[in-house]
């Protein structure tokens, strides 16, 4: 292994021209935060939109200034028309599934750490980590000129059920033009992310220093490598599964459009296809992507609570075996995305029991958290507060889930917005709590200066009771009947349901002012902050061994050897309370990964 990380970062010298450097960088790091930039940028966008959403929720008929600059069919006035509302909709969803969901926890902070975490000096395929990011900005691109081309983007939401999503304008605003690009960009992510994937498995298994034994590895590690495994087999469904789609527009096929299907009182010229396919194929990568979302930020939480808490968990073994098992049981629970669909009732048991079983997993790691931190000392700072909130947003959000896993229940609130309450608490808002969580802790490794703590905490509390103020009504939302993806409420039963819809409104407008406050401490920090010492929080793994920032080859020439575990907290040391992973010194601890 030693000889493969020496070989490794052989591949390509220091660079020496701007270009090389800031733009086409072959260097982990620099991918890693050019990552972090454009989920930031996605970031912003998904959040505006959802803004505009919110706003003609509250008020539908109000005219917002300045909207009919993005689509003049659509906001003629500034007025939301539905089909605009479904447009807004559908970008927003996949804006933050795909360039920020899956691109900041594991891309951004899996390039930069990943390998400094298991002691190589860069990525084995260093060409390939480069064209991941290019070929993710090439998509992102795609995906956003369909504002600006033809009819604007299509309307079919994030998951494009068929078969609106192959018959082209005759189904509505953005369904020709607006799908093929749709197709095309999510097509070229998954490129990305399949390039990805295969440099973070290669890390992982080959290029551990001496020392460094699987067990021996850091819980972020071991969750954005149990990730990168998810994504080589989900992404590679739905890359083909778009592909098909766009041919049913420009290569006259029919995979996805049944015979004699009849749209706008035209009966449609395709044949043979299966409307249900692209669900089966979509679902697939569908429920995986879920916890690829989430598992990066279990990892990442775990690191930062054992670091604050200055002890180990229960079971760090345990906690590896539960992620996995999430793993593995993503692809066997996919079909109760589908109990709508018509499926056969056993089908619909067979995908019943596996939901309920991947709760085991899951409440495991949570009693694990909880547990841990019972009679611990924790440091509170906005690291490890973020941390909390995930656990706090990750429960909540997945308690929801037990309802949703019964077919005869969820048949019931599949439509409403209490499955709208139930994904945005446990797969968006926990997930940006991990990310919010791994900004603050490892910004001062990643740029050399800390992030203001006092901005970091108020940012923390306005966003974790705006979270609770905008997705809890959510699931009272649901019960009362609130269907998801109208734009208005003309029926009398959903007429008394606008108060609640104009207090997520206002709840989410300032939440996302707060928002402000995270970008401003961010920009801030990173040309004014204070310097950083190398290892601010006295943590024991690899990344904090060396410089701040790290060299462009991570440890100056000398790679580690590790000794011990990556949490040795609790103990008498020459340092104090912990020993860092690669010191040889000695300690007497009860528990040591081998």
């Amino acid at each position: 292994m030693h000889d493969m990380a020496v070989h490794a970062a052989q591949h390509h010298a220091p660079p020496t021209s701007f270009l090389r450097k800031h733009v086409f960088s072959l260097d982990h790091k620099v991918i890693g935060k050019q990552y972090y930039a454009l989920a930031l940028l996605a970031a912003l966008c998904g959040m505006v939109l959802s803004w505009l959403m919110r706003i003609h929720l509250g008020w539908t008929n109000v005219a917002i200034p300045g909207l009919q600059l993005l689509s003049k069919s659509g906001a003629p006035g500034g007025v939301m028309t539905p089909e605009f509302y479904l447009q807004l909709m559908t970008m927003h969803g996949t804006i933050m599934v795909f360039f920020v969901l899956t691109t900041a926890p594991f891309a951004a902070f899996g390039n930069y750490f990943l390998p400094i975490q298991v002691g190589a000096e860069d990525m084995p395929f260093p060409h390939f980590n480069m064209m991941s990011f290019w070929v993710t900005f090439l998509a992102f691109v795609v995906l956003m000129s369909s504002f600006f081309l033809g009819d604007g983007p299509t309307l079919g939401g994030w998951t494009q059920y068929a078969p609106l999503n192959a018959i082209g304008a005759v189904s509505g605003p953005g369904q020709g033009l607006g799908v093929v690009l749709w197709a095309t960009s999510i097509a070229l992510f998954c490129i990305g992310q399949l390039l990805g994937a295969l440099n973070f498995i290669t890390t992982t298994l080959d290029l551990r220093v001496k020392g460094m034994s699987l067990m021996r590895l850091p819980l972020s590690a071991w969750a954005w490598f149990i990730t990168s495994c998810m994504g080589l087999t989900a992404f590679a469904v739905l890359m083909p599964a778009c592909i098909l789609v766009i041919l049913d527009h420009v290569a006259g096929t029919s995979f996805f459009v049944a015979s004699n299907l009849v749209v706008n009182d035209q009966v449609q010229p395709h044949s043979g296809g299966s409307t249900l396919l692209w669900q089966h194929l979509f679902w697939f990568f569908g429920h995986p992507e879920v916890y690829i979302a989430i598992v990066p930020g279990i990892g990442i939480v775990s690191h930062v609570l054992i670091t604050n808490m200055r002890k180990q968990m229960l079971s760090q073994r345990v906690l590896i075996y539960c992620m996995g098992a999430l793993a593995v049981l993503s692809y066997m629970v996919y079909g109760h995305h589908m109990f709508v669909s018509g499926m056969n009732p056993f089908s619909s048991l067979a995908f019943s029991f596996p939901t309920l079983v991947i709760t085991i997993p899951a409440t495991i790691v949570v009693l694990i958290w909880i547990f841990s931190l019972y009679g611990s000392k924790l440091r509170i700072n906005s690291a490890s507060l973020f941390a909390l909130g995930f656990v706090s947003m990750f429960v909540s959000g997945g308690v929801s889930g037990f309802f949703l896993a019964q077919p005869s229940i969820d048949i019931m609130l599949h439509a409403t917005y209490f499955v709208v309450g139930h994904f945005h608490m446990v797969m968006g808002v926990a997930a940006m709590f991990g990310i919010f969580s791994a900004t603050y802790f490892w910004f001062p490794k990643m740029v050399g200066r800390m992030m203001n703590e006092t901005l970091g905490k108020v940012h923390f509390w306005l966003s974790f009771v705006g979270a609770y103020c905008i997705f809890m009504p959510f699931h009272y939302l649901g019960i009362a009947g609130n269907i998801r993806r109208y734009s208005s409420f003309p029926d009398d039963f959903l007429q008394p349901l606008i108060p609640v819809h104009r207090l997520i409104t206002i709840a989410a407008l300032l939440t996302g002012v707060a928002q402000l406050v995270f970008l401003y401490n961010l920009i801030h920090s990173r040309f004014w902050g204070k310097p950083a010492p190398d290892n601010p929080w006295e943590a024991t793994s690899l990344e904090w061994s060396t410089l701040t920032p790290p060299p462009w080859d991570n440890f100056g020439g000398k790679l580690p050897v590790v000794y011990h575990d990556p949490y040795q907290y609790g103990v008498r040391s020459s340092v104090g309370d912990y020993v860092m992973q690669a010191s040889p010194e000695q300690v007497q601890t009860p528990y040591e990964e081998k």
